[in-house]
């Protein structure tokens, strides 16, 4: 075989069209071998011994797309100094484009060894572990655009790429789970029909499924549990893992883009799967332990502040560049159109408080690449200072949990939630304002994969996570979820219609709301987990979207009629920029404007203004809001000041019917169009006419929205 000497750089394995280059970093591996895989489970090994700035490097000419391979370091075994070379194990690519197979967990995990000291005898590992595989980067994009929806124009939902698609009646069964399904025309005309813009896909970085799960009898389904930050999770291709995964998920992509819809991504660079120092060693440990993760101080252990068994080293240069390489190829070459980071307060620990000002964030403000894309943080980690909700840089949007947190206790009737309430449907501006962030910083959502989906949060006061097999210890145990007054399963009529009045306030108010809604998925078709708020292990009926026409566990939905009216309000915020103000309000009359109206006015029942004494009311539970579509104050596309319809939204989150009062001077007539105490939460036709002064009674918890109609509204609506 001829082997030349290559470059050392790009890392990973790059195919030129005769042959490839194998570049791999590691400082503590003493020399490395390239060992190529063959069907019949023997190796060709090669040593690397091309080196510059610790970079292993080779070309082998004649090495083609499919070829499986892998790394064996040879060099210290010295946990005390935090070295875990051990060439007996078959070492992941870091840099590995595509994955083949799958971690054998059994009797005897072959490669792997759990507990300490580690042999380093243990059996060969290369039949029974993941390989990586060469990759032909080569692909038809066509005429592919990203969409670019700017944040003001943008509804995410949140989905799984199994779990979006697995029990979709339209769908072959050979598709279905796959990323084939995700382009399938069935799976984007709801998306389209929905009017959503861009698809969040949990993990679909490589991930592994965890030893303790496998023994359980169940599967790490989330897939926050990374250990291929380059390749698509191998077991969402339906035809393939020697790079068939690679052209799949890159045909999800074109066709989404198709249909306008952008695709984001839930990525988890703040730990891996090789766990603590009882995990597996699968890549990063092997190669070069001490230079990809934050140790103790003896270096033995691992730091965590993930909650999974170690935290990468986000101090490392080698890191910070496999990170934003990691980044930019997701980008370019896969076209995705932005990421949504896992536990990002992690990624700021570049020593061990959070740190605003750290590396990683200054590499991706001057990143021309990363910096252009949607970056959407999860503001927090478990570690101490790690909830960090409003303080991540300008250019980043973050999940906003206080929202959530939030819009939860006001419906569920939680006193002194008022104040706060009216400033999340505002946008946040205690949050967002003080540095220079608008409203669309702010990531708005109810529920979300992690906690209880909008049906159960109606349904169950408690948690019943038993199906997880941890003695129901795991999951949040305050979720400020209530179950209208019986826990589960009820056939008393008043309930269920309670709990169907509250998911219609619930997704009313989120995309009334000023920001970005998250919409999760299956939340429209009042997706059940019978109370299962952590199901990261259920990968089954359980935690897959029940479709229309398909079939699924007893209970609990499709509900077709929520996906209606949730299809009505998302469309309704569509085409009314007045929900979706790129700026703050101001509570003032804005100039140039020619109306002498503030832009934003708070109302009680009565009609009165808002006092403080009414906001400081701990029992306080109902007020309106008006918002007015004449004084919006930002130019269009063309420089033009938005104009639109003005709204008035009447909130009564308690527990007994409140009459409101329309005021008397912000518009004379005024027509219902959202009403969540109807059965579709729309009024049929034009929607009953209301004027100045008159009254409404809003039965207990629910949401009306009025629309003005007379010569106070200025100008036509804008877009």
């Amino acid at each position: 075989m001829q082997v030349w000497p290559g470059e050392a750089y790009p890392l990973g394995a790059t195919y030129d069209g005769a042959g490839t280059n194998f570049a791999v970093y590691t400082e503590a591996a003493d020399r490395v071998e390239l060992c190529l895989l063959h069907d019949d489970g023997s190796e060709t090994a090669v040593e690397l011994r091309e080196s510059d700035a610790f970079v292993r490097h080779a070309y082998l000419p004649g090495i083609m797309p499919g070829q499986r391979y892998g790394f064996r370091a040879h060099g210290p075994y010295a946990p005390e100094r935090g070295l875990r070379c051990n060439s007996a194990k078959l070492l992941l690519d870091p840099y590995a484009k595509a994955v083949s197979g799958s971690v054998g967990w059994g009797e005897e995990v072959y490669g792997y060894h759990f507990g300490e000291p580690e042999s380093r005898n243990d059996l060969d590992s290369a039949p029974h572990t993941m390989a990586s595989v060469v990759i032909n980067p080569y692909f038809d994009w066509g005429d592919d655009r990203r969409p670019r929806t700017p944040y003001h124009h943008t509804v995410i939902y949140e989905a799984h790429v199994k779990g979006l698609t697995m029990t979709h009646p339209g769908l072959p069964e050979e598709v279905r789970g796959t990323y084939a399904a995700l382009a399938h025309p069935a799976v984007i005309e709801h998306l389209v029909e929905l009017g959503v813009t861009a698809l969040e896909l949990m993990p679909v970085h490589q991930f592994v499924n965890d030893h303790r799960l496998v023994d359980m009898g169940l599967n790490n389904y989330w897939g926050y549990n990374t250990i291929g930050f380059f390749a698509p999770h191998n077991a969402y291709a339906s035809w393939g893992d020697r790079g068939q995964q690679v052209l799949e998920f890159k045909s999800a992509v074109r066709a989404l883009h198709e249909a306008g819809i952008e695709v984001i991504l839930d990525v988890v660079y703040n730990h891996t799967a090789e766990g603590n120092h009882l995990g597996p060693t699968l890549s990063f440990r092997g190669l070069d332990n001490p230079s990809y993760y934050r140790l103790t101080d003896d270096a033995r252990y691992y730091m965590d502040t993930t909650g999974t068994g170690n935290s990468l080293l986000m101090r490392s240069p080698h890191v910070l560049q496999m990170i934003m390489d990691s980044l930019r190829y997701w980008v370019t070459e896969m076209h995705v159109d932005g990421f949504r980071f896992d536990l990002a307060a992690t990624l700021a620990r570049q020593f061990h408080e959070v740190d605003r000002l750290s590396s990683f964030f200054d590499l991706v403000q001057q990143d021309p690449v990363v910096s252009q894309v949607k970056l959407i943080a999860e503001p927090w980690d478990v570690g101490e200072g790690g909830y960090q909700v409003g303080n991540f840089p300008p250019l980043w949007t973050e999940w906003n949990g206080k929202y959530r947190d939030t819009v939860r206790d006001m419906w569920r009737g939680e006193q002194r939630a008022l104040a706060e309430f009216a400033s999340r449907l505002t946008g946040s501006s205690d949050l967002y304002q003080d540095d220079g962030r608008r409203p669309l910083a702010s990531i708005n959502f109810v529920t979300c994969h992690d906690g209880f989906t909008l049906h159960d949060l109606v349904a169950y006061n408690d948690k019943h996570n038993d199906a997880n097999g941890e003695q129901n210890r795991d999951g949040e145990s305050h979720n400020r979820s209530w179950n209208c007054g019986v826990e589960g399963d009820t056939d008393d009529q008043e309930v269920l219609e309670l709990r169907a009045r509250q998911m219609r306030n619930f997704i009313a108010t989120l995309m009334l709301s000023q920001g970005v809604p998250m919409i999760s998925h299956g939340d429209e078709f009042a997706r059940t987990q019978r109370g299962n708020n952590n199901a990261y292990c259920q990968d089954n009926e359980l935690a897959w979207v029940r479709w229309p026409g398909g079939e699924g566990p007893e209970g609990g939905g499709p509900d077709v009629g929520l996906a209606a009216f949730t299809r009505a309000m998302v469309w309704l915020r569509k085409d009314h920029p007045v929900f979706r103000r790129r700026r703050f309000f101001h509570g003032r009359p804005v100039e140039g404007t020619h109306d002498e109206l503030s832009d934003i006015a708070w109302f009680t029942p009565e009609g009165q203004e808002m006092t403080r004494r009414d906001w400081d009311s701990a029992r306080a539970s109902a007020l309106s809001v008006f918002l007015n579509g004449n004084a919006i104050s930002e130019p269009d596309a063309r420089g033009e000041r938005i104009t639109d319809d003005s709204f008035l939204l009447m909130f009564n989150a308690s527990p007994k019917p409140l009459d409101f009062v329309v005021p008397t001077d912000h518009g004379r007539q005024w027509r219902v169009v959202v009403d969540t105490a109807l059965e579709n939460g729309v009024p049929p036709g034009e929607g009953r006419r209301v004027g100045a002064g008159e009254r409404l009674t809003l039965v207990d918890r629910s949401m009306t929205v009025l629309q003005r109609g007379d010569d106070r509204k200025g100008g036509g609506a804008g877009t």
